[in-house]
């Protein structure tokens, strides 16, 4: 009897991904692939009747399940999975995507676990798109809280608007971190955390069952450096201390260690030794991200992992290299 190849199917998985959940054309997968136009429409009717396509694709090909396995190996991590976007030239906004659909089919599983949950909410692009993915999850005993404060221009990334639009999605609240994102000082941030509507937020956020976050690049042309955010005092404080990433409002090396800078006294965030108890899962998509994905790995706190192939494989060839 013909035993269709594992490899047959992760095509058949990838090309049906960079279709229906990457929204490329069928000539737009042909020539990513290599493959003719007729082979996609081949692929594409093959992976209807296995059973891959329902509402999303099915991301657990042998392939993407074997850089999972090395990557929780690495890393010591309780879960990691891996969106199948292939590894040659990446795709940002695709590979953001694919993270986001992975973060969001994490979302509904665990809203269906407990009646009454917490989950602490970052921001970003990345979950932007997973609040944007997220679909038939209705519990009204969950609770979206902000890790951090926010900015002051409206954004659709913010962490404000995604915990309000999670919320209104699922039909439970949300609750706001009544602060700026950074302070002008950390005499100034301690004056902001020692108010009540920001203390009663922060506890909230602190005992949150799960924490869903993304990480920032901190390098010229970085959102993060781009933005007003920060004063040029505090711009120079991340290049002077080799700051490589962010992850809800802590800036990292590197290595992994907390960058000791005032701006790190600034942030009114939840800290990661905060988070002991909390399921922490770590979204991050696109190559562009492996430095700052790296070092927060390397902090310790992150449980769980999702991430797009191309980022899973330059991560393990990065650890490799450098070592864990």
């Amino acid at each position: 009897m013909f035993m269709q190849k594992p490899e047959a199917d992760d095509n058949i998985a990838q090309a049906a991904w960079l279709y229906y959940v990457g929204n490329l054309s069928q000539q737009d997968v042909s020539e990513r692939l290599g493959i003719s136009r007729f082979k996609v429409l081949r692929m594409l009717a093959d992976a209807r009747e296995q059973g891959l396509v329902r509402i999303t694709v099915e991301h657990r090909t042998s392939r993407t399940l074997a850089l999972a396995d090395r990557l929780s190996d690495t890393f010591g991590l309780q879960e990691v999975q891996v969106a199948p976007t292939g590894t040659g030239d990446e795709d940002e906004a695709l590979a953001r995507n694919a993270v986001a659909v992975l973060a969001s089919g994490y979302l509904t599983r665990i809203g269906k676990t407990a009646q009454a949950l917490t989950v602490g909410v970052g921001w970003g692009r990345t979950l932007s798109a997973m609040a944007d993915n997220l679909t038939r999850t209705k519990n009204s005993g969950l609770t979206f809280v902000s890790l951090m404060g926010s900015v002051t221009y409206a954004s659709h990334t913010a962490p404000g608007d995604v915990c309000v639009r999670l919320a209104a999605q699922t039909g439970g609240r949300a609750i706001l971190m009544p602060a700026p994102f950074v302070t002008d000082s950390a005499v100034a941030c301690d004056g902001i955390m020692s108010q009540r509507l920001v203390r009663e937020a922060m506890d909230v956020a602190r005992r949150a069952d799960h924490a869903l976050m993304s990480v920032g690049e901190c390098r010229e042309g970085a959102i993060l450096f781009d933005s007003n955010i920060f004063s040029p005092d505090q711009i120079q404080q991340l290049r002077d201390a080799d700051v490589v990433g962010d992850c809800c409002g802590i800036f990292y090396k590197a290595d992994g260690t907390v960058a000791d800078i005032e701006l790190n006294r600034s942030t009114p965030c939840v800290q990661p030794a905060d988070m002991a108890d909390t399921d922490t899962v770590l979204l991050a998509g696109g190559t562009g991200k492996l430095a700052a994905t790296l070092a927060v790995l390397r902090a310790g706190f992150v449980k769980r992992l999702m991430v797009d192939e191309g980022l899973a494989t330059a991560l393990l060839s990065a650890s490799e290299k450098q070592g864990v």
